[in-house]
């Protein structure tokens, strides 16, 4: 008997449970780290922790604390309910957070030191989001207002009055009449300015029918106190009727008394504006900046805008790649972001006198970065076998080194599939990515069936990242291979590159999945040839029914997740009407011929391949309607399938509880079909 068992036995202990394959229980359980915040002497990090109550069937979550070295880390809030979006008060003694607690979304503070949590608003309106200026004395707070309502009262009053109402039609005279996954109510997302110390709140935005931050992704980062606290920054899209299809998000400018009408700062632009951010003396705006008017997947370059003159250069004209959120250093002479950049997602510096970039982190997604003490940076880190945790290093990048392991005891006891980039000939012979994920208790000399994931957006990427919808590491626990093309139209690889897929959805990325298959298949002999599944959400959904018709040979199982059937309809049933208006070059009235080129319906003769259909009865950029008339066409035609329908998700499964089940839907559709 080994010493180690023998010692084990003579205290009593036993042995540790060998390690187990990663599953979708452990996806939807693992602890989320996200929002780290520097306090103003650099040398502490707060960040809000989501954990899973599968319970309660909803996530968590909580503040924490670490300090920059490492040590320290603890828990400052354990609520019921959902505390998150810290930001630090001027003198860092203290945290001001959004939290949930009271049976209403309010604006508390936390001392970091000790103490207990005390609010700071108690509005009849919940606050989604907020912001401190730079003194401390003033908030800005996000609240759902009807535009014409003159005070809050007003506000609480009509809400009250509806809810009396014995009939429940609505009546619209504009688009949106819906977003996302809520119905249109006549309210708006209007930002209101108070002292912290208490007082009356003022809509800076009164009378604008727009909403601020925008809907429905937009949080705080859209919006900030000038320097000297006042007035706000904020964007929005004031564009009346044509909101639906219009992206031009601008910069305005309010004062926080709202004696006069915000000032749009971005005029000249057609296109998004957006995340604006004062450098630390408060001579320098900058913020991101789209040039093409109805692109939502344009290029963000950041723009430097002198304030308060106004004028205004591009930074990043010549950097090929589309900057994320933006954090200034404690000199102003540089800023940090983040950014797609071949199947990764490094952090980067970007020299604020040239433009120059300068990466600074490697493989992975990284997030968040910011400055912190000691020339130090502070930064989100994940990849497809890791989730994320808290990381720092030297301004150059060198020296990174974890200051969390939030799912430590977590990870001990799973395993997960090792992973690698390749890349290929694609469309017209040109260079095409792809990840790998291999099975766990991987064997060389076996062959195993392939998970072969497809993304959506479709100007997106699956990347080295950990998923929490799309994990091809739930594949590999179950002992599958997954493969993942960022085929033409993908982020990350070039402006240019993800322009290619506009008109031309089904052609170039169609083209990339079969040569990559291909090259998988050559690649790695471990794959079997005739046990493969294609799998696909959105873009990828279509993606699986255009395979469906123009592949037929290609799989021996599909799973459809929010996939438009008819791209005709298609366009008549979305809200953000600027999405296929770009990427179909124009109206089904102005240019039938580019919804027609590739529309899956036209080709259901030739569907023989068994689909598994799934969709949310909330999602309303891809409606319901067409992953039924998916479903008809395979039970019409005798084809194998199955429909799986989640009444309360939208565009994405959320829920714990619905998640797991979407996940045991979709692995026993592939073990159906690739385990005989």
């Amino acid at each position: 008997m080994p010493l180690s068992l023998l010692a084990a036995l003579a205290l009593g202990a036993s042995p540790a449970p060998a390690p187990r394959p990663f599953n979708q229980q452990d996806l939807v359980t693992l602890r989320r780290l996200s929002a780290p915040r520097v306090s103003p002497d650099g040398r502490q990090i707060a960040f809000v922790l989501r954990s899973t109550d599968l319970e309660g069937n909803r996530g968590r979550t909580d503040l924490w604390l670490v300090n920059l070295d490492g040590t320290n880390l603890r828990q400052l809030t354990a609520h019921p309910d959902n505390d998150g979006e810290p930001v630090w008060a001027p003198d860092g003694k203290s945290l001001v957070f959004l939290s949930s607690r009271g049976g209403s979304s309010q604006v508390w503070r936390l001392p970091v030191d000790g103490g207990e949590p005390l609010p700071v608003t108690k509005l009849p309106l919940d606050v989604n989001s907020f912001a401190l200026s730079r003194d401390g004395q003033q908030l800005a707070v996000a609240l759902e207002v009807f535009p014409d309502c003159a005070t809050l009262d007003c506000n609480t009053q009509r809400v009250a009055a509806a809810q009396k109402k014995k009939n429940t039609g609505r009546a619209y005279d504009q688009l949106f009449f819906r977003h996302w996954d809520a119905w249109k109510d006549g309210t708006r997302s209007h930002l209101f300015v108070l002292p912290v110390a208490g007082g009356t709140p003022v809509d800076v935005m009164k009378g604008m029918d727009a909403d601020a931050p925008s809907k429905p992704f937009g949080g705080g980062e859209e919006f900030t106190f000038t320097p000297d606290g006042k007035g706000l920054v904020f964007a929005a899209r004031d564009s009346g009727r044509t909101e639906a299809w219009s992206t031009d998000l601008d910069l305005f400018l309010s004062p926080i008394d709202g004696k006069s009408k915000p000032r749009k700062l971005t005029e000249k632009n057609r296109a998004t504006d957006t995340s604006p951010v004062f450098s630390p003396d408060g001579k320098t705006l900058a913020y991101a900046a789209m040039s093409r008017p109805g692109y939502e997947a344009d290029r963000f370059r950041v723009i430097l805008r002198q304030w308060p003159s106004g004028q205004e250069r591009v930074l990043t004209q010549d950097w090929d790649f589309s900057v994320g959120s933006l954090a200034w250093s404690a000199d102003g002479a540089t800023l940090y972001t983040t950014t797609g950049d071949v199947g990764q997602h490094p952090a980067y510096a970007l020299d604020v006198a040239t433009g120059k970039a300068r990466r600074l982190t490697q493989a992975g997604s990284a997030d968040g970065a910011q400055p912190a003490a000691d020339g130090q940076i502070v930064y989100v880190m994940d990849d497809l076998d890791s989730p994320a945790d808290l990381y720092a290093a030297k301004a150059d990048g060198t020296g990174a080194r974890q200051l969390t392991q939030v799912n430590k005891e977590a990870l001990a006891g799973l395993k997960f599939g090792a992973f690698e980039q390749f890349e290929f000939k694609g469309w017209n012979d040109e260079t095409v990515r792809a990840f790998v994920v291999k099975p766990i208790d991987f064997d060389p000399k076996r062959q195993y069936p392939l998970a072969f994931l497809i993304h959506g957006g479709p100007q997106g990427s699956f990347g080295n990242h950990f998923h929490y919808r799309w994990n091809p590491q739930v594949y590999a626990g179950r002992g599958y291979v997954s493969v993942m093309v960022d085929f033409h139209g993908s982020s990350g690889y070039g402006q240019a590159f993800t322009d290619s897929i506009r008109g031309d959805w089904g052609g170039k990325p169609l083209v990339d999945l079969q040569k990559g298959l291909d090259a998988a298949l050559q690649r790695y002999p471990f794959i079997h040839k005739q046990k493969r599944c294609a799998l696909g959400g959105s873009y990828g959904g279509y993606m699986v029914n255009w395979i469906a018709g123009n592949w037929p040979d290609g799989f021996q199982c599909l799973v459809n997740h929010d996939g438009n059937l008819d791209e005709r309809m298609a366009y008549f049933d979305t809200e953000e009407l600027w999405f296929p208006e770009w990427d179909h070059e124009g109206t089904p009235w102005e240019n039938p011929q580019s919804y027609a080129k590739h529309n899956p319906v036209d080709h259901v003769a030739k569907w023989k391949t068994p689909m598994l259909v799934i969709h949310g009865g909330k999602d309303y950029r891809v409606v319901d309607t067409q992953g039924m008339s998916t479903f008809t066409v395979l039970q019409r035609r005798g084809i194998p399938s199955r429909f799986v329908y989640f009444p309360d998700e939208n565009h994405w499964v959320l829920k714990p509880q619905n998640s797991i089940q979407w996940h045991d839907e979709v692995l026993g559709w592939l073990d159906r079909w690739t385990r005989k």
